[in-house]
């Protein structure tokens, strides 16, 4: 008797499809710019929302059914579990998975503890691997929710939970060696403060980098070359977090001379909560030759925190896959859907609407992308904005041919600067709406 029993393979049927588990718009084989559907958008299914979250919230326990937990937090349970997400995995055809240590397998009262626990369930996941051809798109180890990680775990007062992160994050990349992770990502969700009185920011700083090196000098010495990931966030769980933004973490990464291992995993709920969008973040990231992943959410624009739900806007979607494609694409990392059922959405089969309607958004918002870089219009417009800089003067500049002295005296017999012309932003959102 399987979980989904009801739920057969999740195929592509066609925009006038009326079946609830059929995709109509991702065709994982369908041909765009060069590459399959399956290749360009890298799906992933996240372990913790959709196999760990029970649909909690601050005034209420947990709505979910999940009928494959018998309600123990036992390795067997975790074991089982894990078989259960992957046969969810096989029949959406999400060709990767993304996990923390703890979402997998149960703490132990002792860190041996927790590491034997882990191995007996990884045990499992690299069988499900090779049964099912499913692969880890990234592991990370969960250094905020046991009560030692209060202060922090590489930003810690307590130089022993420092430590005892570092023993953690270790095996969790070890782990991620072993099965054959794309890639491995830090996200410090208490890895900033709550009080700047008692906080030594510089001090938390370069220890968190310390961390940081500690693990691209571990990361060498097992021999797993795969890109290490920063997920920025600005607040939620701390007030304020050292990973802030796309700009933060470069900032932060130049600063400690961490960009060459690092690229950037980026999530839309957090760039809402940083006050920017998540196509601000891709072009930031993008820029800097430091686009990594994604983590495929939203939030709701009337509530303020961090709702974590199923990207459907075709407007985004169509941001995110047009930033992605013109900076060449997601090659290790993915869209990794980080997000989770509403609390009213209990039923186990409400986990495959929610993947089957994020992942057709997707779909739409790839080829409408493709559509808009093979028709050209919008490259030209902006191109065409930008003219004075194609020859003349700002050739020049751009070339590095003059200085201030050189500009200072140009403009002093010329009087005045060349008159603007409009930046028509609405003609260019409107040719945007005409591709949607």
């Amino acid at each position: 008797m399987t979980a989904f029993s009801e739920v057969s393979r999740i195929n592509f049927e066609g925009p006038d499809s009326r079946n609830a588990l059929a995709f109509r718009y991702y065709d994982e084989n369908e041909v765009i710019e060069g590459k399959s559907m399956k290749d360009h958008l890298r799906f992933s299914v996240v372990y913790w929302h959709t196999f760990r979250g029970q649909g909690s919230d601050p005034f209420g326990p947990g709505t979910a059914l999940r009928p494959w937990d018998d309600g123990t937090d036992s390795v067997e349970n975790a074991q089982h579990r894990a078989r259960v997400a992957f046969e969810f995995f096989e029949k959406l055809g999400a060709p990767f998975y993304a996990f923390h240590d703890r979402d997998v397998a149960p703490e132990g009262a002792t860190l041996a503890e927790s590491h034997a626990n882990l191995d007996a369930v990884v045990h499992v996941l690299k069988e499900e691997q090779q049964r099912t051809g499913v692969r880890l798109l990234w592991g990370t180890a969960n250094l905020f929710s046991h009560p030692r990680y209060m202060h922090g775990a590489a930003t810690s007062c307590n130089a022993e939970v420092f430590a005892y992160a570092a023993a953690q994050v270790k095996k969790a990349i070890e782990v991620t060696h072993e099965l054959g992770g794309e890639g491995y990502t830090f996200w410090g969700g208490r890895e900033g403060y709550q009080c700047l009185w008692n906080t030594d920011m510089q001090r938390e700083q370069e220890h968190l980098a310390r961390f940081l090196h500690m693990a691209v000098d571990h990361a060498k010495a097992i021999g797993f070359d795969r890109p290490f990931y920063i997920e920025p966030k600005p607040k939620e769980p701390t007030k304020h977090q050292y990973d802030s933004d796309a700009a933060a973490c470069l900032n932060f990464l130049r600063q400690y001379d961490l960009l060459p291992y690092f690229k950037l995993n980026l999530e839309t709920n957090h760039a809402t909560l940083a006050g920017h969008s998540m196509h601000h973040e891709l072009e930031v990231a993008g820029a800097a030759g430091a686009l990594g992943s994604i983590d495929a959410n939203t939030g709701d624009m009337l509530l303020g925190w961090d709702t974590d739900q199923f990207a459907t806007d075709i407007y985004l979607t169509t941001q995110c896959m047009h930033a992605i494609l013109k900076y060449g694409g997601l090659t290790t990392g993915g869209v990794n859907f980080d997000a989770k059922v509403r609390r009213e959405s209990f039923e186990p089969i409400d986990l495959f609407y929610a993947h089957i309607g994020s992942m057709d958004a997707f779909a739409r918002g790839l080829k409408i992308a493709a559509a808009m870089r093979a028709d050209g219009r919008l490259a030209q417009m902006v191109n065409d904005r930008y003219g004075s800089w194609q020859s003349g003067l700002g050739a020049e500049i751009e070339a590095g041919q003059h200085s201030f002295e050189s500009l200072s005296m140009l403009m002093l017999d010329k009087g005045e600067a060349a008159a603007n012309a409009s930046g028509r932003q609405e003609l260019f959102e409107n040719v945007i709406n005409q591709y949607l």
